[in-house]
């Protein structure tokens, strides 16, 4: 699956509970419960709690914090591995390929302090304040509502829903949303992600694309992020039902900017070349993680480099396309590593990079490792600025696919083609 888009929030203020213990008496700092506070009937707890709320003098009140998400946690250690003789001689070689070199590198090097996310690892303990979103207004005359209905009317998915998105509120009172193509369910099997899969997942709707074109239309809005799960049991990966949606969509509205955030079509360049060529206007697809962490975290038949090689190739075959990628922090990933990253990113041209927070969605998936700080965040979008991307959204909360930066790409597209004289 493409998308990086996880469990919704509640307000995460840390949970405090209150209780008192009666009938007590003190050793030293301690209370010591006392035999008459042992109840075996619900009668005698009835009476004994309506003793405690009445007899404030004897109370003593305890605070059981959920915690604030700053200790627990901490991911796997990443386990050793000794170089044999042959490899230690073979990872002297220089090599003529950046990927190659560094994969090398990746497999032979002993990862002292590098840890990576697993399935049922310890989680930090409660959540951090800043994890704080608005919930999807009720009202029936809302914005919300009206995406919602209109969604469902025409028997589309979204990716606000299959991933369960903590941004849903605010991007559908705003008037947009992502719409999920091809159906919601995934040939693949992500660790981190909530869409359901299969092998053989339904056939896709053949007049998606129509439905697509006339709910966007009804919405009125100026940009339109249209996704999708990976579909390997299709030839072409859906590359060319991704294509017939685009060119509907600037059929109705031409001026409407569009982005597609797709997966890596296994790796296929006459795919890649299908959609960048189809009249988009932002091709997104997701390396998710830091290099060494991929086969943790995505699917066996998804990669580093393959999805690297995919925005480069957008970009060979349509140098005017802006590209566009994401990851997840919070994964056990070091700071060297985002980084480096972020120059990989750069030497293929992209112009986008977003980072987010990874929540887990169930307890069949990653545990997070740590919850990052939003002065990290804030520390990589001034990376990223100064390498040259041309727009950085980085936050806990900041997804692929989210309105604010799209207020921004749109902005941004429209100034440069005018500029460019291009509109």
């Amino acid at each position: 699956m493409t998308k990086n888009l996880l469990l919704p929030l509640a307000a995460t203020a840390a949970l405090v509970h209150s209780f008192t213990i009666n009938n007590h008496v003190t050793q030293g700092n301690a209370p010591i419960v006392s035999p008459s506070a042992l109840f075996s009937t619900t009668e005698d707890s009835t009476t004994a709690t309506q003793q405690q709320q009445t007899d404030e003098s004897s109370n003593i009140s305890y605070i059981v914090a959920r915690g604030d998400g700053s200790s627990g946690g901490g991911g796997v250690p990443m386990k050793k591995k000794k170089k044999t003789s042959a490899e230690s001689t073979s990872s002297n070689i220089i090599a003529t390929n950046n990927e190659n070199e560094r994969n090398t590198n990746n497999d032979d090097e002993e990862d002292d302090g590098l840890v990576r996310p697993k399935v049922g690892a310890p989680m930090p303990n409660g959540r951090p304040s800043w994890f704080h979103v608005p919930a999807p207004s009720q009202d029936v005359t809302s914005r919300y509502q009206e995406v919602k209905e209109s969604l469902s009317d025409l028997s589309l998915h979204t990716v606000c829903e299959e991933a369960q998105c903590p941004n849903i509120g605010e991007c559908w009172n705003g008037g947009t949303g992502t719409i999920m193509l091809l159906g919601d369910t995934c040939t693949r099997g992500c660790m981190f992600c909530a869409v359901k899969t299969d092998q053989k997942p339904p056939e896709p709707d053949p007049f998606e694309p129509f439905k697509t074109a006339d709910a966007v239309a009804k919405w009125g809005v100026d940009y339109i992020v249209l996704t999708s799960v990976d579909r390997d049991d299709i030839a072409d990966g859906g590359a060319g039902h991704f294509a017939t949606t685009v060119e509907l969509l600037k059929h109705k509205k031409p001026e409407l900017l569009v982005e597609c955030l797709v997966s890596d079509f296994r790796g296929d360049e006459s795919s890649v070349e299908t959609l960048a060529k189809s009249g988009l206007d932002v091709y997104a697809h997701n390396v998710e993680t830091v290099e060494r962490l991929q086969k943790f975290v995505r699917d066996s038949r998804a990669g580093y480099w393959q999805s690297i090689n995919t925005l480069k190739h957008a970009k060979k075959v349509k140098p005017d396309l802006y590209t566009k990628t994401s990851l997840m922090l919070g994964l056990g990933e070091s700071d060297e590593e985002v980084i480096q990253t972020m120059k990989d990113l750069r030497s293929v041209d992209v112009d986008v990079v977003t980072f987010g927070q990874y929540l887990r969605p169930t307890e069949n998936h990653l545990s997070v490792v740590e919850y990052v700080k939003p002065e990290k965040f804030e520390h990589f979008k001034k990376l990223g600025e100064e390498m040259g991307f041309k727009y950085v959204a980085s936050g806990p909360l900041v997804r692929s696919s989210y309105k604010a930066g799209e207020f921004y790409l749109t902005h941004m597209i429209n100034k440069e083609r005018k500029e460019k004289g291009l509109d």
